[in-house]
């Protein structure tokens, strides 16, 4: 009896289990959709493509020779300025105050004339004063201030100093100023700001001090540099709202962290310089929201933590600095996988771990991660030098954060060369340029 009990049980449990596994499971609940949080947006517009500076439907005189200009618009202002301006210099090595004689300036050197719109007359349209090197005790606002029809102001490595007072904004054609390498002192100068036509602001090289002030990351200019001054505290929260190709705050005394309204730039921002200053904390993700920019450097500086992976967004990117932080972890491989990865240098931090797309990068000399914690490659840190930095436990805000991907990634490069080639172009980039302090 017992045997026939065993066998029927043993029929019934495969009936059930034939049963089973002939029905249909159903499917395991989804995950839901991790999305990355909104992509930062400005809090201020900006009118694109720019409106005309003056009506483009006059029919303008043409530009008159310099010898005969015809009507001089606001000639005896402009005589009486530059005369003052002459007698306060007390240097001038390339002979430009001997040229300021007569009626006409036109033909005085460093003065550039050229049609005003809206009197139709031969005006002064600009001056070039770049590396003349003039001594004295020269005030920029003084003389500037009774050049109304003025277009550009270019006086680099000079000694131009004093206040900057309210008033630009009569200067109604007024779009570019370089006042960098003189002997300007003091705060920013948030007059200058009131020129709201300026597209090119330009005083690196001079002695300013303290705080940026929030209205200069408001302010609609394609071009901003203020390297190589004194600057310090904090980069103001709306940093992001610059509409800015060209932006170098290197070289100064800023601290904290770079803002998380960086992301907000995307559309414009092409080349960033945060080199050379005291900046700390991790990175925000917001960054990989720059797939327009070419140039982002961040070296030598007080920067950790890891290197977030929306990195991967930037599909511009040529030129990559963060060398001389205190960066750690593996280097993403959606970083090396960049397209336009031309010259990478993460060198002198403490990065753990290269994947193979970054091996790749390093054999063709486009990565240099010299100065790390990187086994099995040579030129690398001490075991102890590695060990004394991770022996403190090391965080950062938001950590969740630097694993989003916020676009689809972009395709790897189709380079396949394993030595660069010689005849391949470098990258141009402008805002390097900023960095070479003029002649004085």
């Amino acid at each position: 009896m017992f045997p026939l009990f065993s066998t029927f049980l043993l029929l019934i449990n495969a009936y059930f289990f034939s049963f089973a596994i002939a029905q249909t499971c159903p499917p395991p609940p989804r995950c839901p959709t991790i999305s990355p949080p909104p992509r930062p947006t400005r809090t201020v517009r900006y009118v694109r493509p720019r409106p005309p500076l003056y009506n483009t439907n006059l029919r303008l005189l043409p530009r008159q020779p310099n010898n005969n200009p015809g009507p001089l618009a606001n000639r005896a202002r402009i005589l009486f300025i530059t005369q003052e301006l002459k007698r306060n210099i007390t240097f001038d090595p390339q002979g430009y105050t001997r040229t300021w004689v007569g009626n006409n300036y036109c033909l005085f050197r460093g003065f550039i004339c050229d049609t005003v719109p809206d009197r139709n007359i031969t005006g002064l349209a600009g001056i070039d004063f770049n590396g003349a090197r003039f001594g004295g005790n020269l005030n920029f606002y003084r003389f500037i201030m009774n050049l109304p029809d003025l277009a550009f102001f270019h006086a680099n490595s000079n000694n131009f100093s004093g206040v900057i007072n309210q008033g630009l904004s009569g200067l109604r054609y007024f779009y570019e100023i370089d006042l960098s390498n003189n002997k300007f002192v003091g705060g920013f100068p948030s007059n200058v700001l009131g020129a709201k036509n300026l597209t090119f602001v330009d005083v690196r090289f001079n002695n300013y001090v303290g705080t940026v002030p929030l209205s200069l990351f408001n302010f609609d200019t394609d071009v901003l540099f203020i390297n190589n001054n004194v600057f310090n505290r904090t980069i103001p929260p709306n940093f992001g709202n610059t509409p800015a190709l060209y932006l170098t705050l290197a070289n100064n005394n800023f601290t904290g962290t770079i803002p998380r309204s960086i992301g907000a730039a995307w559309e414009t921002m092409t080349e960033v310089l945060f080199l050379g200053n005291k900046l700390s904390g991790c990175l925000p993700f917001e960054i990989g929201y720059l797939n327009r920019s070419t140039v982002f450097d961040v070296g030598s500086n007080r920067l950790t933590g890891p290197i977030p992976q929306s990195f991967g967004c930037m599909a511009k990117l040529q030129l990559l600095n963060m060398a001389h932080n205190r960066f750690y972890g593996p280097v993403p491989e959606v970083l090396c996988r960049l397209p336009n990865a031309f010259n990478f240098t993460l060198s002198n931090n403490y990065f753990t771990q290269v994947g193979p797309q970054c091996r790749r990068l390093i054999r063709l000399r486009r990565l240099n991660v010299n100065r790390n914690c990187i086994m099995g490659l040579p030129f690398q840190r001490s075991a102890a030098d590695c060990a004394s930095f991770f022996a403190n436990p090391r965080s950062c805000a938001r950590e969740s954060t630097f694993s989003i991907i916020p676009c689809r990634l972009p395709a790897a490069s189709v380079r396949t060369r394993t030595v660069p080639q010689e005849d391949e172009v470098p990258p141009s980039p402008r805002s390097y340029n900023a960095l070479v302090e003029p002649p004085h």
